[in-house]
């Protein structure tokens, strides 16, 4: 028992000091861009500016929502930023207790799937945003003046990217449920049809009101699941392969 309760607390030790060094990347990061918060919100806001009708500008209604939400903008980046390392931090503690096989396949899911959720925050960005504050400000009344709140549109963006960041994770679902054998390629075919309905079903959900954002998430989503089929099949292979030795 006392061998086992210093190995536990030994991992314990290492979880701590590894999420403090990922803790303390983040804030190194965060404190060298801080002098730029205010240039970092306006690239973030530059989709919704150039959707706003010429010399609009959007609105604080708080009292220190000026000096905040830049500051919560600038540590969402340097998060991102610092991901690589702090995801180096967590396969380091994870990576010894692994056999050969799941270490194998560990490191490229994690690598592909932190790559896809980056993707798909840049296809919102550049991409859906841009779309759909056009197509939401061509329906605008000519009576009112849009003035966007920036801790509501804050809320907006983190929820967009946090959507297309999971939709672009579909693949990495489908090869991981191929991998362990839930499923196979051909009920993965089968499910298609379900797929599809599910997917405009989400997108209904957690986009705003609008056709364009909708389809903008849907048919990524339904274009995704197919390309997780289709690296299902070398998944399959190599599984058979391993099995057949």
């Amino acid at each position: 028992m006392s061998a086992q309760e210093d190995t536990f607390i030994s991992h314990l030790v290492e979880l701590r000091d590894r999420l403090l060094r990922a803790v303390v990347a983040v804030i190194i990061i965060f404190a060298g861009l801080m002098p730029w918060a205010g240039d970092i919100y306006d690239i973030l806001a530059h989709p919704m500016m150039q959707a706003l009708p010429e010399g609009t500008r959007m609105i604080a209604t708080g009292v220190v929502t000026p000096f905040f939400v830049p500051m919560k903008v600038t540590l969402m980046v340097a998060f991102v930023i610092a991901l690589p390392y702090v995801l180096y931090q967590a396969w380091s503690f994870i990576a010894p207790g692994l056999y050969a096989h799941e270490k194998r396949l560990g490191l490229p899911l994690v690598v592909g799937s932190t790559v896809l959720f980056l993707a798909g925050m840049a296809f919102c960005y550049f991409f859906v945003f841009g779309t759909v504050f056009t197509f939401i400000a061509q329906f605008a009344p000519k009576s009112i003046t849009p003035a966007p709140d920036i801790e509501q549109y804050l809320s907006f963006v983190m929820s967009m990217f946090l959507a297309f960041g999971i939709t672009f994770e579909v693949p990495v679902i489908v090869i991981v449920l191929t991998k362990l054998g839930i499923v196979d390629v051909a009920k993965l075919k089968e499910a298609r049809p379900y797929v599809i309905v599910g997917a405009f079903v989400v997108a209904a959900v957690v986009t705003p009101p609008d056709v364009v954002s909708q389809l903008m998430l849907a048919i990524p989503m339904c274009l995704l699941y197919e390309l997780g089929i289709f690296l299902a099949r070398f998944v399959t292979k190599t599984r058979a392969d391993a099995v057949t030795e």
